[in-house]
């Protein structure tokens, strides 16, 4: 999606239908990508790797008004929470960055400037730079490098990684003839 994540997709649509009721059909397994899109207001949450049934049976849930999620959705959400409980009410303090700051997160994480980002979000430079500082401050964060790992590790940017090249086989380096053929 171009500009928008599934999660500031989502808020968006609820913003301007809120009657409208959203299934996600992604293959991002992250909980703290299916927290935010619970608190955007999404009602379903469908694996692409699910069975064509599975999605069928969500639609039809969302359909009737119902809820419908994934049991992997279930299962994140609930070792996220026994992860947190685990480690201590410090640790269950969650960073809580607002959706615009979610949002310059994921532009700064696609590798867009400061300028590109007022840009964008039609705002001053200035302004672009105070969300960066707030996010890196927030999440304790000390470098660009350091929020660009968290946007990717938190899936809130998406990584393509480039189609190798075949190397050329060692007979190819010279111009000595190759192996005979099958």
């Amino acid at each position: 999606m171009p500009r928008l994540n599934g999660v500031d997709a989502a808020r968006q649509i609820l913003k301007d239908n809120p009657a409208q009721r959203i299934l996600v059909l992604t293959s991002v397994d992250s909980e703290q990508v299916v927290r935010d899109c619970l608190e955007a207001g999404v009602r379903g949450w469908v694996f692409k790797s699910d069975a064509t049934e599975d999605l069928k049976t969500a639609v039809e849930a969302l359909e009737r008004h119902e809820c419908t999620f994934s049991s992997r959705v279930s299962d994140l959400i609930m070792n996220g929470y026994l992860r947190r409980y685990r480690l201590g009410s410090a640790a269950a303090k969650e960073t809580k960055l607002s959706p615009r700051e979610r949002e310059v997160l994921q532009l700064l994480g696609e590798g867009k400037s400061s300028k590109e980002v007022a840009i964008l979000l039609n705002v001053k430079v200035k302004t672009a730079e105070t969300h960066r500082s707030n996010i890196m401050l927030k999440l304790n964060l000390h470098s660009i490098v350091e929020l660009v790992l968290y946007a990717v590790r938190n899936e809130i940017v998406h990584v393509q990684l480039p189609a190798v090249a075949a190397l050329p086989q060692p007979w190819e380096w010279t111009s000595e003839p190759g192996p005979a053929g099958p």
